[in-house]
């Protein structure tokens, strides 16, 4: 079974990362052939501030190597370090109807966001197609916003094998992780960067405690039961906490007695403990300042073998190669 998940360079990682997408990566590491990219080109339809790219792929490099991504089992690599990415998209884009792009719900959501309406963006789902299918993925962990996407990939997939011959390219499948899909920011809505709610991976142990300690709670008085349904605090503390802790925390709620203060700081201690030995590994990455790029450069050269391979095969079935 190959793996295949990218993320993208966008700014500080947060937990909603974490347990969306890179938790989820480093535990299937063991259960197949992984390939985790640095989104970097998709990165590009929401900001062309260069210094600022170089800088997110070198942190995003870091973190996910820091969070557990092991380069001896997974292959690692930048995007853009793989230029057959973009020849596979524009075979791909010669048999995608404009109407099936039309339907992706995250092309009006960024533009109704105020992003630019780019080509880049409108194609966006065809160069994630061609991310999946350049390495024969079999399976892709996604989130539920994402899901449309490898929907979209599985069509354009589809119907390049109707039309040049049934082994061109492999189906891929999704992995959703339904508990932890969905990672509630400080606000209780949905952790996001655009939000402005989100609890960062790294950073100073003060300002992020006090961050927590900012999460919105209703006035419930200290001696009375605290509402469990609609809670910011609890889904949050569960990520964290022990079984034993949580279920703690829930008949507090429930008995009264406690205020949301007392919540609060038991969740930005279960926080701050959960990601020390992540926090521990960065600072040793960060004293190896060439050992990034070692990574990056060698999961490019193993990507691109893959990848070529893939490619070449596409060439002939569309007659771009001669047989």
């Amino acid at each position: 079974m190959r793996i295949l998940t990218g993320l993208q360079p966008s700014g500080k990682l947060h937990v909603g990362n974490y347990f969306g997408a890179m938790e989820p990566a480093v535990q299937l590491q063991d259960e197949g052939e992984a390939y985790y990219f640095i989104a970097d080109y998709h990165a590009m339809t929401s900001s062309q501030d260069s210094a600022a790219l170089r800088e997110n792929v070198r942190e995003l490099a870091v973190d996910f190597l820091a969070c557990g991504l092991d380069p001896e089992k997974a292959v690692f690599f930048r995007q853009s370090a793989v230029p057959e990415v973009n020849e596979l998209a524009w075979i791909l884009s010669s048999v995608c109807p404009m109407s099936l792009l039309a339907k992706c719900h995250s092309y009006k959501d960024k533009t109704a966001q105020g992003i630019a309406a780019s080509h880049a963006l409108f194609a966006y789902p065809v160069l994630m197609a061609a991310d999946i299918l350049l390495y024969d993925s079999n399976k892709v962990p996604v989130g539920k916003d994402q899901k449309q996407h490898l929907e979209v990939t599985r069509d354009i997939a589809v119907k390049l094998n109707e039309i040049y011959g049934a082994d061109t390219v492999i189906l891929p499948e999704p992995i959703i992780r339904a508990d932890t899909a969905i990672v509630v920011g400080l606000d209780g809505r949905k952790m996001s960067k655009s939000y402005g709610n989100t609890l960062p991976i790294f950073g100073e142990e003060k300002p992020l405690k006090k961050l927590v300690m900012k999460i919105t709670t209703d006035s419930t008085p200290v001696e009375s039961p605290k509402p469990t349904e609609g809670s910011t605090i609890l889904p949050l503390y569960k990520l964290f906490a022990s079984s034993a802790d949580y279920a703690s925390m829930v008949a507090d709620h429930e008995k009264g007695g406690v205020g949301y203060g007392d919540f609060k700081k038991r969740l930005a201690d279960a926080y701050w403990e959960y990601f020390a030995p992540m926090r521990a590994r960065r600072a040793e990455i960060l004293a190896d300042p060439s050992y990034v790029d070692r990574v990056l450069a060698d999961g490019a050269e193993r990507a691109r073998e893959e990848a070529t391979k893939v490619l070449c095969r596409v060439r002939k079935a569309v007659g771009l190669s001669p047989i």
